[in-house]
């Protein structure tokens, strides 16, 4: 049947209701655990034991226990109907009530209409198929009426969802994909419940006997995930990560449920190894706005395995398959097998892996028709291409809807061709003629040298067998067809491991790699990229320049300029094409050999097919696709090869060649005529070719390397045999090769046949499969992202354990809070998109980056003086101040300069933040907080075209210590300050000395709007100089440790003499103050209400509705009132209880334990990352 991946049914069992019917499900037990109220011959109505009345005590307490271990449902169904035969012994649950007037419709309903009806019956199964059917009639029509589709979520899904939400208090955005029932292993003690499956969370919930267990772990934390199988427990998956290990068994189905959780983990690996991870595959967004159900990631992995199958484009996604027989016209027979369609793609696979695959493009088929049916071939489909190939399918179940389908998306495919050659009919030949002359050029080249430096009679006989090889290949494509259409058979991997023919490589790579599709759906787009390139520079183009003159130097097609401009212009357009690979070394070595066999738009798609698909991951910045390969490897020789294992591993050889050997298809550790046939193997048959040629080259010198006694030895080993790896059948030139590895004075090794060692591969390794290969993938790729999670992790605090007084263990618990906070962020959506956030590229500082809402969470868990409803103001002007490029983001060095000065800052410090907090305006951003300690932390932006001079000189500036002066910071207006002191009553809320606090603060206030008037007079708006406004500058001159401690042990009644003698030496000055602080009074705290703004002294208090980010100008608003930093400093100096709380030292210790145990999604939520077991009870 027709299977299709975007409306299958879900694995659990559907439950819709009408009046409470459910879909008749079989029961085990009809009375364990419910009692029987009603019954008649047929059907029997239940109450679950420990509900209603005496539900409490024991019986409700066990009845609750088993809920949680049977039956999800039941806390919700406490009533139940079920249906029986006379004589047999096998129930089924036919409705569902909550309560007992719901379940007693549903009962005199059956009896008015359907127990005379069942009397008739003789046969007992006639009669529970009448019963089933008319159940399921019910549901239809209602389902009918109601316009619900057979893939909405099912009742008990909902219940699962909404207890799920429940119980780990998840937000609405975090969707639950499947739950199953399992035990969970704490100790030696299994506890049996729910494991819950979410996006980006494993969650288990257990109550047993009034215990309650809860684990969360979040999939970015898994390190290893594994089944595995010991004598106790057969059937077991064990979830690791980095604090603790978490094993799961009893499971029901253990495949599918590991097979979901290997999907999510993979799924949570992605967004952290790339930006693009939260968007990928444009299906997890349309996942996070529905419910993903478990069918939905089901398909995904299909088409996953479709696309890698077939080789097709990144975007494709399978529509359904179905099992059907192909007619091989070069054998006559009906090959079994499976059929595929997509959007743009029918392909089929034969049941026996080798027999026979085939791949139609839609947009090159010309007729599809259903033949007439008869015994020997029944529903036959009959398919025409442009090539004159007919394809004939036959034993096809729903011939007729698949039909529909492949004429539906014909259609889209037609409209898209007639859309392209309307685009691109204009589009002139002088690029192929660009791309034909440069492989022209390079054959040229070639003649001239072999003609040069060999004998004609040995050119003979190398340009025979390439006459030779060339025929058969011509041949196969007479009997299998020739392009993308083309039969492929057993016979087509014999052709490839006997060497592709020199002037049909290009085309077969193209074919095999799959990158003819993405061309023929592109056209024009390689030349738009080369135009849209052209005269643009970045950290990328300079790496291509400095490296396209190490490209097969030795080659003459690259020793002039036109072949080092067509590889300029390859990588350069691709760099521009995928940013996040942009260009890494080895890709160069690679495009070179590209476009030695292909013109150049064909090795850019070769290349974008190597990049993208093939070898997923390999050209990044971190190079995490080879690494992960590398683990691959090692697995497998500790599988195939485990005598030279243990070796290997004691000289770490394996991880050092095998990243030059994956990275570069063995082009650069083998001679060229030898290593372009490993390139066929690898178009052809994928990565697995690689392994196997790996595996043999150890086995080969396997002896040798067990009698080493260091790593050089055994390079020097491999490294010789490599270089010995020579192709006899080649017509190329002889090309010094200047990339073999070690080497030594002693003997050369013996000639290896790269055709024999091919072969030899396969004898001894070809059993290693494809889907194996994805497995140990998967296993790598946790292993290998999350150790550079961990370098990035050391990185960032190597970088700033100098410049703040946090310990390393501090640091990287902070960190850890950092990045929790942003990927939960990233998970549930905030005001800025995850990508501009997250960026694996950037610098190690950079990779994690906040916005303000993210910082509002964190500052309110872990900053000293957030608290109250003042807090998420505060957390705005911090994050304004720490924001110093004003890209409303932070990085983790910001973060950690702002904590640093909260925490551990001295009180001149601690107030210069708070003043700066307060002086900064709306949108302008004053210089970084980073001033305050050491010096400006900056990062400097990614320019368009670097400037190293420039750079240079910021980073001089910025690594000279500097000491801010007072007098540079703005004066604080009357706005500003009474911001200032509300932030200040509620920074005390919760201090022990909160009444002393506010006593203290009242003073200082009342004595800075004084300070503020006093300034007034000696500020004449009009006409007045610089000089004479320096004059009379109110200033508060550095004061001598002596005179500070005198100021702090000062009572409050010397306040005003205090302050007089901070003012000025001016007598004037002193006697103004003098004569105003006579008449001044304290304020109290309940003075600066949060809707109350404070006007000239001496006056009262005037209501106000506030705003964020500062006061309405009004006319309560004294426009030339203001104070300076000093006088701030000055008057906090003379109270002895703020000086104290300033100066306290906050331990951040115990608000780092406290945030991992709280996360705040609108309200407080539980630990961060690997939440431990909590019990109650």
């Amino acid at each position: 049947a027709w299977i299709s991946f975007r409306t299958a049914t879900p694995y659990w069992t559907t439950h819709l209701r009408f009046k409470m019917w459910v879909n008749p499900e079989e029961v085990l037990m009809a009375s364990a655990l419910w009692m029987t109220e009603r019954a008649n011959p047929y059907f029997i109505l239940q109450k679950r034991k420990g509900h209603g009345d005496g539900g409490g005590g024991l019986a409700g307490l066990l009845v609750g226990t088993l809920d949680v271990v049977l039956d999800s449902s039941a806390r919700v169904a406490p009533y139940r109907i079920l249906y029986q035969t006379p004589d047999s012994l096998v129930y089924w649950t036919i409705a569902h009530g909550s309560s007992r007037k719901e379940i007693t419709e549903n009962w005199e309903w059956l009896e008015q209409n359907l127990l005379q009806t069942l009397s008739i019956f003789e046969n007992e199964n006639d009669i529970t198929t009448f019963v089933k059917g008319k159940i399921q009639g019910i549901i239809a029509e209602y389902n009918k009426s109601h316009d619900i589709r057979e893939d909405d979520d099912t009742d008990k899904f909902k219940e699962a969802i909404a207890k799920f939400h429940k119980l780990f208090v998840m937000p609405e955005e975090e969707k639950l994909v499947n739950y199953y029932s399992c035990s969970y292993w704490k100790g030696k003690v299994p506890r049996q419940g729910w494991l819950y499956l979410s996006i980006n969370h494993l969650c288990f919930y257990s109550y047993l006997l009034g215990k309650e267990a809860k684990l969360v772990i979040r999939w970015a934390d898994v390190t290893q995930l594994e089944k595995n199988a010991t004598l106790l427990l057969p059937d077991m998956v064990r979830v690791s990560t980095r604090c603790s290990e978490h094993v799961f068994s009893v499971f029901l189905n253990i495949n599918e449920t590991f097979k979901l959780m290997e999907q999510l983990a993979n799924i949570a690996m992605r967004q952290l190894l790339d930006n693009k991870g939260f968007e990928q595959d444009r299906s997890l967004p349309k996942l996070k706005k529905k419910s993903p159900k478990k069918v939905d990631l089901d398909a995904r992995a299909k088409s996953e395995r479709y696309r890698a199958l077939f080789r097709l484009p990144k975007d494709e996604k399978l529509d359904g398959h179905t099992d059907c027989t192909l007619w091989t016209p070069f054998n006559k027979m009906h090959i079994l097998g499976q059929m595929f369609v997509s959007t743009n793609y029918i392909c089929f696979t034969s049941k026996e892996e080798t027999a026979c695959s085939l791949i139609i493009p839609l947009r090159e088929v010309t007729i599809v028709e259903k033949a007439d049916s008869c015994n020997v071939l029944p529903s036959p489909l009959s398919i025409s291409t442009k090539n004159k190939m007919t394809f004939l399918f036959a034993n096809l179940k729903d011939r007729d809807f698949l039909v529909q389908r492949i004429s539906d998306f014909l259609q889209q495919t037609t409209s898209k061709i007639y859309f392209e050659r309307e685009i691109t009919g204009s589009l002139s030949s002088s690029d192929d003629e660009v791309g034909t002359a440069l492989v022209s050029y390079i054959s040229t080249c070639e003649v001239e040298i072999r003609t040069a430096d060999e004998s004609f009679s040995l050119y003979s006989c190398f340009q025979a067998k390439e006459f030779l090889k060339e025929q058969a290949w011509k041949n196969h494509f007479t009997e299998y067809g020739q392009g993308v259409c083309m039969y492929r058979t057993e016979k087509t991997k014999e052709l490839v491991l006997q060497g592709i023919p020199e002037n049909m490589r290009g085309e077969l790579w193209l074919l095999f790699s799959g990158a003819i599709n993405e061309m023929a759906t592109h056209p024009g787009y390689y030349e738009d990229l080369v135009e849209k390139s052209m005269g643009k520079y970045n950290l990328a183009t300079e790496e291509i320049e400095r490296d396209l003159h190490r490209s097969l130097p030795e080659h003459p097609a690259f020793q002039n300029e036109m072949g080092i401009a067509a590889l300029r212009r390859v990588l350069t357009a691709y760099a521009f094409r995928n940013p996040n690979i942009g260009y890494c070394q080895a890709m160069n070595i690679v495009t070179s050999v590209l476009l030695l066999y292909a013109k150049e738009e064909e090795a850019f798609w070769l290349l974008v097919a190597l990049c993208e698909r093939m070898l997923p991951d390999y050209y990044n910045t971190r190079v995490v696709g080879a690494l992960v390969d590398q683990g691959v490897f090692e697995e497998l020789a500790h599988v195939y090869v485990p005598q030279l294992y243990d070796c290997m591993q004691a000289l770490s050889v394996i991880s050092t060649i095998s990243l030059s050997w994956f990275l570069t298809l063995f082009l650069s550790v083998m001679p060229f005529e030898s290593a372009v046939v490993v390139v066929d193997c690898f178009f052809y048959e994928g990565i697995k070719v690689i392994f196997q040629l790996a595996l043999s080259v150890l086995d080969a010198n396997i002896h040798q390397l067990l009698s080493c006694k260091d790593d050089g030895e055994a390079m020097t080993i491999l490294g010789r045999y490599l270089d010995s790896v020579t192709n006899k059948d080649s017509t190329l030139p002889p090309i010094p090769h200047l990339h073999s590895l070690l080497t030594d004075n002693g003997e050369p090794h013996p000639e290896v046949d790269i055709f024999k060692l091919v072969r030899s591969s396969y004898e001894k390794f070809g059993s290693i499969r494809a889907d194996v290969i994805e497995q140990m993938r998967f296993k790598q790729r946790l292993r290998v992202i999350q150790a550079i999670e961990d370098t990035t992790k050391r990185n960032v605090v190597r970088t700033i354990v100098t410049e703040t007084p946090f310990s390393i263990d501090e640091l990287e618990e902070l960190y850890t809070l950092f990045k929790a906070e942003h990927l939960t962020s990233c998970y549930w959506g905030s005001t800025s998109n995850p990508m501009s956030r997250h960026d694996p590229s950037l610098p190690y500082l950079e990779q994690y980056r906040m916005d303000l809402e993210q910082f509002k969470v964190l500052f309110a868990l872990l900053f000293p003086w957030a608290c109250g409803t003042h807090t998420d103001d505060l957390a705005l002007r911090v994050f304004r101040l720490l924001d110093h490029n004003a890209d409303a983001l932070i990085n983790f060095r910001e973060f950690i300069c702002g904590l640093s000065v909260m925490c551990h800052g001295d009180l001149t410090e601690k107030l210069k933040f708070l003043y700066k907090i307060h002086v900064l305006p709306g949108g302008l951003m004053l210089e970084s907080c980073l001033n305050v300690q050491h010096s400006v932390f900056c990062v400097v932006k990614k320019m368009q075209t670097p400037d190293y001079r420039m750079y240079l000189r910021l980073w001089n500036q910025e690594t000279k210590a500097k000491l801010e002066n007072m007098k540079d910071l703005p004066k604080l207006n009357q706005s500003q300050f009474i911001e200032l002191c509300k932030t200040l009553y509620n920074m005390f809320s919760e201090d022990p000395s909160e009444q002393e606090l506010y006593h203290a603060t009242a003073t200082v206030t009342s004595l800075l709007l004084e300070m503020g008037e006093v300034g007034k007079l000696f500020c004449s708006p009009a006409h007045k100089t610089d000089e004479e406004d320096e004059d009379e500058r109110i200033a508060v001159p550095s004061r001598s440790k002596q005179e500070r401690h005198q100021l702090e042990d000062s009572s409050p009644k010397d306040t005003a003499t205090s302050c007089a003698m901070l003012l000025s030496d001016d007598d004037t000055s002193v006697s103004s103050y003098s004569v105003l602080s006579a008449g001044s009074h304290e304020l109290q705290c309940e003075d600066i209400a949060e809707d109350t703004v404070l006007i000239r002294s001496g006056a009262a208090a005037a209501g106000h509705h506030g705003r964020r980010g500062g006061l309405p100008h009004s006319v309560s608003i004294d426009k030339d009132w203001a104070i300076t930093f000093e006088q701030f400093l000055a008057s906090v100096l003379t109270e002895q209880a703020l000086v104290q709380y300033f100066e306290k030292p906050v331990e951040i210790a115990a608000r780092i334990t406290n945030a991992k145990n709280v996360r705040k999604v609108g309200h407080q939520h539980m630990s961060l990352s690997d939440y431990e077991i909590s019990l109650s009870g």
